[in-house]
């Protein structure tokens, strides 16, 4: 038999990610963002942080255990800092929980001032469902080290248009390129003065079960900030954008 044209076995090789197939890569997806953010822009010691294989690249990211299973090879490692890795695992187990229900429209990371209060960065990543969804009044929630917040946003998660079928490898990349810039956006991002910390909301269907620690939170946007849009990627289910603001250095 005569070997397949090429472009057939290309085709072959796409496959449609379950929605809770495509929920799961979003929320790792997440994960490994908080943990590179959090390193690139000196929020912890690099110290804290240790080198971890995930979507072709090395990557230094303040690895913690993963509330829930991520893809097969993923690399995992536990951050010697309880309070974070308790903080990390409380969020992207109930993010896990919320995305594989389609009730996420947006998850933002914050980078606080220690002491001013004022907030320096804020990475935004708005997540666009491919299948029709009813909408509904949204909330963000946020999960602080020391506070829990939520707030009442009217809106709902954005319907996006049906996505083209991908391979793996062709998602893996529009990853990549993400994580890519994400480290360079030292080259752009004023450096952070002080010390900082971080939140991390999350924008949920009113309609969703929210934990009892977590509580009411204004957007936490940057005042006068600048703002940088980022590469963003997609899944048959999901289509995901990010957004860098920051204050200027004075």
């Amino acid at each position: 038999m005569p070997p397949a044209p090429e472009k057939e076995k290309d085709k072959s090789k796409v496959h449609k990610l379950s929605i809770k197939g495509s929920a799961k890569l979003v929320s790792e997806f997440f994960q490994y963002s908080i943990h590179s953010i959090l390193f690139q822009r000196g929020v912890y010691p690099a110290e804290d942080f240790t080198s971890v294989k995930k979507y072709g690249l090395n990557m230094l990211g303040r690895s913690t255990e993963h509330h829930g299973t991520t893809g097969s090879g993923a690399n995992k490692a536990v951050s010697a800092d309880d309070q974070v890795r308790a903080y990390i695992k409380k969020i992207m187990g109930q993010l896990d929980r919320w995305m594989a229900g389609g009730q996420i429209s947006k998850l933002v990371l914050v980078i606080t001032d220690k002491d001013t209060g004022d907030h320096v960065e804020r990475w935004q990543f708005d997540v666009q469902i491919t299948a029709s969804k009813k909408k509904s009044k949204t909330k963000g929630s946020s999960a602080a080290a020391t506070t829990a917040d939520k707030e009442n946003n009217d809106g709902g998660s954005a319907a996006a248009p049906p996505a083209p079928e991908k391979t793996e490898a062709e998602i893996q990349a529009e990853i990549a390129a993400i994580f890519r810039q994400i480290t360079a956006s030292v080259t752009f991002l004023p450096q952070l003065a002080g010390d900082c910390t971080f939140n991390v909301l999350v924008y949920a269907d009113a309609d969703s079960e929210v934990p009892v620690e977590w509580g009411d939170s204004d957007a936490k946007e940057i005042v006068n900030g600048e703002r940088v849009q980022l590469r963003g990627f997609s899944t048959s289910s999901h289509r995901v954008d990010t957004l860098v603001s920051y204050r200027l250095a004075d």
